[in-house]
């Protein structure tokens, strides 16, 4: 029995591929991987960090796959940029790593994982919690986003261009994770 209410806290994905061989397991991160690296291409072009679907995919890559595939799939996305493949915004692969955006990259995997964790722990299944959630996940994304950008442009201007523009970008792609995770996860 407690097995089955184990098996219930496990985001959707995570539940589905439990018992799934590796072979399965990493063809869904792999997936996972495109569907962020696809995200980064829709973007608003913006100086010096683009406006993209990004944090969309990692919110709800997170929270419907958990920790294995999830978290796996934001890492995967970022080996694959790390090895000079054109998976980041605009094309760009490593130098991705040295420039004003690495901390936003970092920032995806720490929000993922709260993504997951949340998840993991039944909070995405209340609207008032899963909306906290993955507003606090969301929001994770910027701690090493604008701390990274404060190197290039002092800390001020970090957070004049590295958050105040993305403020409502946040709310509305917080909102659409949170509506996708509770129709996807629905029961």
């Amino acid at each position: 029995m407690l097995k089955f209410f184990a098996a219930l806290r496990q985001p959707l994905l995570a539940r589905q591929l439990a018992n799934a061989s590796w072979m399965t397991k990493a063809v869904a991160i792999l997936i996972g991987s495109l569907v962020l690296a696809a995200s980064a291409q829709i973007q608003v072009p913006m100086y010096p960090v683009p406006m993209t679907m990004q944090t969309y995919a990692v919110l709800i890559i997170g929270a419907l796959g958990g920790r294995v595939i999830g978290v796996g799939a934001i890492a995967a996305y970022l080996l694959e940029g790390a090895m000079g493949l054109p998976v980041f915004a605009g094309g760009a692969s490593t130098a991705a790593f040295f420039g004003p955006t690495a901390g936003f990259l970092i920032g995806f995997l720490i929000s993922g994982a709260l993504a997951a964790f949340a998840a993991e722990r039944g909070l995405l299944r209340g609207w008032v919690s899963a909306i906290a959630a993955l507003t606090v996940a969301h929001l994770a994304v910027f701690i090493p986003g604008v701390l990274w950008l404060s190197t290039f442009v002092g800390f001020e201007k970090a957070i004049a261009v590295g958050f105040v523009p993305f403020i409502a970008g946040t709310v509305l792609k917080t909102g659409l994770a949170v509506l996708t995770v509770r129709k996807a996860d629905a029961r």
